[in-house]
């Protein structure tokens, strides 16, 4: 069994099937997924999927291309919604230098804000982090994160190294199967494990098999397949592996 640490599984392009994803998913192997937030509507709906599906967990943030939206209404949301029962994490947030939707000392701001509030209620960090490494590890290290987990890591393996050294996680995403991303493969082969995740970040980033198409929770398979192979581990083992490290990052129940 495995967890899909980061979908979107709330968004509406999974609005006409969504029961089915699940169904899909689970029939995968995938035994919970996290419904990740990514601005207040996004992150109320996260919540909703995690109150209506047993296998559905959430974390409420907003992203960097939000980042305007981030005040303190929007801080006080964030702080309701994430005192509800199943809502595991704050994020995603961080900085996206890529496509700078934000300004980036807005999007800077409110990074900031959301690393102090994952700190006030003891629960971990989500982070997006494109085409901004440097900036994104000098901020969480200056403001003291410590339960971080570096989602859809596309970062170089001296990142990743520095990642492990503070206790950080590193989540693979589907990226990992494309045929130029050998700088991803090395970072799994030379892979802390204890601080190894995987995700789908879905509707995104299909695996290779599927490029071009819709991604859902499934097939997440297909990544952890990759990473096993990289790791020259069993599929079962990387199960289990994985499966511990998400349930001790995000506090989740045993999967049955």
């Amino acid at each position: 069994m495995f967890i899909d640490t980061h979908s979107h599984i709330q968004m509406r392009e999974f609005e006409s099937d969504r029961a089915a994803a699940l169904t899909r998913a689970e029939a995968a192997g995938i035994g919970l997924m996290l419904a990740v937030g990514y601005h207040l509507e996004a992150s109320r709906l996260a919540v909703e999927a995690a109150e209506r599906y047993p296998q559905v967990y959430a974390s409420v943030g907003i992203h960097p291309h939000d980042a305007k939206q981030y005040d303190d209404a929007a801080e006080e949301t964030l702080r309701s919604l994430a005192k509800q029962p199943k809502v595991v994490a704050i994020g995603e947030a961080g900085l996206d230098f890529y496509r700078d939707r934000s300004p980036r000392d807005v999007q800077a701001e409110a990074f900031r804000c959301q690393i102090r509030l994952a700190r006030e209620l003891d629960l971990p960090l989500i982070v997006h982090d494109r085409d901004a490494h440097r900036e994104t590890m000098q901020m969480l290290e200056t403001e003291g994160a410590e339960r971080v987990v570096l989602h859809c890591f596309s970062g170089d393996l001296a990142m990743a190294e520095e990642a492990w050294r503070r206790g950080y996680y590193v989540s693979i995403a589907g990226p990992v199967t494309y045929p130029k991303n050998e700088a991803l493969r090395e970072v799994v082969r030379k892979a802390k494990t204890d601080r190894l995740l995987l995700e789908t970040d879905c509707p995104y980033l299909p695996p290779q098999t599927f490029r071009g198409q819709r991604n859902e929770p499934a097939h997440l398979l297909h990544t952890a397949q990759e990473v096993a192979r990289l790791l020259y581990m069993p599929l079962t083992e990387l199960g289990r592996l994985t499966t511990e490290n998400a349930r001790h990052l995000f506090r989740l129940p045993p999967l049955e």
